[in-house]
């Protein structure tokens, strides 16, 4: 493994610095679950995407809209309708009378953070216009490609399918989403908090930015440097290798995920400090990063068998890597 120079050390300070503050930025507004933050933050340094679900009421808009209230970049909020058109999110072009010209008018796809609230009430149509933007980065109208601004991130909420109104999202799409986390309900202590600094006015309102894009840029660029050993890119690959083969999954993690689980592990061990990743890390974000890519065969889900468990049984199986990272 080389050896750490002076500017990987003073950019993991860096890092170490930023995600902290960010971390008690949004945990003013979002009590009890320091673990939710952090995965957030994780995605957003590996240039991913992150889903949250989960039932109405447990805060999922309100952890979005702190993540993207805390950093100084622009932020769009999307509200997923059953009549939502793919044009109302990339965006429309437009026939000007006076220059006899069509003028592109671009839609909230364009900014840093997107907010998308409710993902799954939209139509699997509509869902779709996310594909090329969350995927390459552009967004295609008309036959021309535009490209999008870095950092460009989606956090999407969605409530479980079996609420009414709901679509399941499509496999692409969620191959799409880095890693999907789930709220759950507070803590008894969190939840009294919660009603007294909730009570009277919206307390993301209150928040300031304590970062910005250009900051966000450089920090994914020092997570970009950390250093993955090919024993940990052998156990990754493992990993997901052994979703495909998995008696109780009909679909299994793509190689996209294995690219993605790399990038979060690398993001994790910036976090801890580290220049290199372990594979603690990689094990860490197995679940969150795999488990919503997989579809469960009927006889599991008779079984009532979850995706979750049957990653965490797999990482329990493959052996893992031994000696110097």
């Amino acid at each position: 493994m080389p050896r750490r120079s002076p500017s990987q050390a003073a950019g993991l300070d860096d890092l170490q610095e930023t995600t902290r503050r960010v971390c008690d930025n949004v945990e003013q507004v979002v009590e009890g679950k320091p673990d939710v933050v952090r995965l957030a933050l994780v995605v957003l340094l590996a240039e991913g995407h992150l889903l949250i679900e989960d039932v109405p009421g447990v805060g999922k808009t309100l952890l979005a809209k702190a993540l993207a209230r805390s950093v100084d970049a622009s932020v769009r909020r999307i509200q997923f309708t059953p009549d939502l058109l793919p044009s109302d999110i990339t965006g429309v072009s437009v026939f000007d009378q006076e220059s006899r010209e069509f003028e592109f008018k671009p839609g909230p796809v364009f900014s840093n953070v997107v907010v998308g609230d409710e993902i799954n009430r939209a139509s699997p149509k509509t869902q779709s216009a996310l594909l090329e933007a969350m995927e390459e980065r552009q967004v295609t109208v008309d036959g021309v490609t535009y490209a999008l601004e870095a950092p460009f991130m989606v956090i999407a909420t969605q409530n479980p399918i079996e609420m009414e109104g709901t679509y399941p999202l499509p496999e692409a799409q969620r191959d799409r989403f880095t890693a999907r986390v789930s709220m759950g309900y507070p803590s008894p202590g969190a939840e009294t908090a919660m009603l007294g600094v909730h009570g009277g006015t919206d307390p993301v309102a209150d928040l300031e930015p304590v970062t910005d894009a250009l900051e966000v840029r450089k920090l994914i660029e020092v997570v970009q440097g950390i250093h993955v050993a090919d024993a940990v890119k052998r156990y990754v690959v493992d990993l997901v290798s052994a979703t495909r083969s998995s008696p109780d999954l009909r679909l299994g993690a793509s190689p996209r995920s294995s690219l993605q689980l790399v990038r979060a592990a690398r993001a994790n061990a910036g976090l801890e400090g580290r220049d290199y990743v372990l594979p603690d890390d990689v094990q860490a974000l197995a679940g969150p990063v795999l488990a919503h890519r997989l579809l469960l065969t009927p006889e599991a889900q008779v079984a009532r068998r979850s995706t979750g468990a049957l990653v965490a049984d797999l990482v329990a199986r493959v052996p893992v890597p031994t000696g110097r990272p």
